[in-house]
This record gives structure tokens, sequence and C-alpha cells, in this order.
């Protein structure tokens, strides 16, 4: 194999090996996310059924006059179309030619979850205060309930838009655990980087990741260590694998409102009863009206699990190009079938665990 042909095999490897911040979608909504492929986890015992897996008989929301349809993700491997992303919203949500979002339906709450009062009772805001403050008192109390969590599974859902393109979804299988920061990521879809694997431990392998290919190409190239912030693996990624999971999104996430408190121009909504795969979620959404060099969004929207109270989806918006356009995506990551303190192991981050396919 020639140099040439050996970077190739990297590159394309790499394309989707990293990057993610995560967590959550558009105002109140009720999200169902395309199918995944069937089969095992790693790491898993025989019979355990990959995180949103489709059962028999999947469940779908009823159409709505006027909904919107995202396009269905490819096929899966057996021949089966994915289903696709049935939306409906109470107001108008930005949309772009082929992006794919869902977007949210309000439900009725009899009750208020606690992030909603939090940023919502009078005795909790204060007067006259810079509309993000709750949201950021929250975000900061929120943090440290977040990093109690031992370690976490998902299926991390993951759109970006790298240079002027929107990539298509991504779905993984990912395990977190906080101390040491770990990453273990397997990618359920699209189907060509199906398989692939990547094992990342803080102070560990010289501060490298570990990855492998898929297919052939792991047969031929085996595992490779990257440099998480290096070109090829971050080709076709907006953030490293360091940058990945709910707790260094809500550190983000704070050290953005934190300067954008000092600013004006700044419009807050709570938009209660959003739902994630039927799992009800409190929605803060953000806008900043006005390009300014001092903010690095036109929109964000933060869903919460109302029972968890850990952010499950995060979505970003840019200014529009043309005046009346509408906001462009730049990024969404979406936590489904999120399970805490699993009790894992350094076994469940080691290149060497049987069930993974390393080489």
């Amino acid at each position: 194999m020639t140099m040439s042909r050996f970077t190739r095999c990297l590159l394309a490897f790499v394309a989707g090996c990293t990057g993610i911040c995560l967590a959550t979608n558009a105002f109140a909504q009720n999200y169902r996310p395309t199918g995944f492929p069937n089969g095992t986890i790693p790491g898993q015992s025989p019979g355990y059924v990959q995180p949103g897996a489709p059962n028999n008989q999947p469940q779908y929301l009823q159409s709505v006059p006027g909904s919107y349809q995202a396009p269905a993700a490819p096929p899966t491997t057996n021949g089966a179309a994915r289903p696709l992303i049935p939306v409906a919203c109470n107001e108008p949500a930005p949309s772009q030619p082929n992006a794919g979002q869902p977007v949210a339906r309000v439900a009725d709450l009899s009750g208020m979850s606690s992030i909603h009062r939090a940023l919502t009772d009078p005795t909790m805001v204060k007067p006259g205060e810079h509309p993000l403050m709750p949201a950021l008192r929250w975000a900061k109390t929120g943090v440290e309930d977040i990093r109690k969590i031992k370690d976490y599974s998902a299926t991390l859902v993951k759109r970006e838009r790298v240079g002027n393109t929107l990539m298509d979804h991504e779905y993984m299988f990912i395990k977190v655990r906080h101390q040491p920061f770990s990453v273990y990521m397997y990618f359920l879809a699209p189907e060509a980087k199906k398989g692939r694997e990547c094992i990342y431990i803080e102070g560990a392998n010289n501060g490298l990741m570990w990855g492998h290919p898929n297919g052939m190409q792991n047969k031929l190239i085996g595992t490779l260590s990257l440099k998480p912030t290096g070109p090829i693996a971050m080709q076709d990624n907006r953030y490293p694998i360091t940058q990945l999971g709910m707790l260094k999104l809500t550190e983000r996430l704070i050290e953005v409102a934190e300067q954008d408190v000092k600013y004006g121009e700044c419009e807050v909504k709570v938009l209660p009863g959003a739902k994630i795969n039927d799992r009800v979620c409190t929605c803060i959404q953000v806008v900043h009206p006005v390009p300014r060099q001092n903010f690095i969004f036109n929109m964000a929207r933060i869903f919460v699990d109302d029972e968890l109270n850990v952010p499950v989806r995060y979505e970003a918006y840019d200014w529009p190009k043309d005046s009346g356009g509408q906001p462009v995506l730049t990024e969404e990551y979406t936590y489904l079938n999120l399970k805490l303190n699993n009790g894992f192991t350094d076994a469940d981050w080691d290149i060497k665990n049987p069930n993974y396919q390393f080489k």
C-alpha cells in the first residue's frame, strides 16, 4: 500500500470519529429520530439490543396539518427504510432546504418541573435582571449535579455544518465516564461508517485517541493512534472528541452565557412540554436578533430532561444569509436512551476488550 493510499484510508475512517458537543432539540416538540440498525452493542451480553433499535411495531406520531417531515435516513442493512421524523409546532420554526431538523409541539402540563420553576417562578427570578440570568443560575447548579454522574451510555444523534456543507445525521452508541474523562464510540449509521470505533481516555496514550475504520479497511489498517485535534480526526467535525458529552456541553454553555449577560439584545423563551422520544423536557430558546461580534449564534435551543435535569439536546443557528431569510442550522446534538451510572469499568475503555473490533 502506498503512502497516498494509506492516507486516503485514514481520511475515510475518521470522517466522523470525533467531534460533538451534545444534547437537546427545537422548541417544545415531540421528536422521534429515524431508526437504527439492528444488532448488538459491543461490550454488551448477547441479545442486548442496541438503544434505538426499532421494535417490531414502532410507534409513530399522528400526522398534523402543516407538519414538516424530515428526509428519510438511509435504509438499514436489511433493506428496510427508516421512519421519517414527523413534526409539528405551535409557532414558526426556522427551516431550510433539506435541513431535516425536527421542530416542536407544545404539550399542556398540569405541574411545573424544577427547571421550569427555576426559570420562571417570580420568587426565583429577580426583577430587572438580564433575561439569561435564570438559565445561567440553573446551569451553574446543574453542572455540579452532572459532575456527580459517574458514567452514562446513550445513542448520540449528531448533525453539523462544516464549512458551507450541512452534513448528514450520524448515529453513535457512546459510553462516557467523567473520572478520568473517557469516551467510547461505536458508529451505528450511516452505513458507510457503521462499525467504526474509537476510544479516548484523558491522560492516556500520550493524549491520543484510538480508532479503527470499518470493513476491509480495518483488516488492512487496524487500530491507529490519532491526535484528537489533528486534521485527520477533525475532518467533517466541528469539535474534537475531547469536547463530547453533557458535562462538556453544559460547561461551554455557561462560558457563553457569562459573556452574553454582559450585553443586551437577547430574547429568552422557556417552553415547557417538549418531548424527545416521549420523555418530557423543558426547552430554553435564546435569540440574538442582531448580528454582533459579541455573539456566536443567532438562536440556540437547549432541551433539559425534566426528570433527569440534564441537557439532552442542543441546536444552534447562524443569522440568515439574506434579509427576511430563515436562520441557518450550524449544529445539533441529541442524546437518546440515556442511562446513568451503569457501573462501567476500565474494560469499557480498553482496546483489548474482546467485544470490540480494535486490531
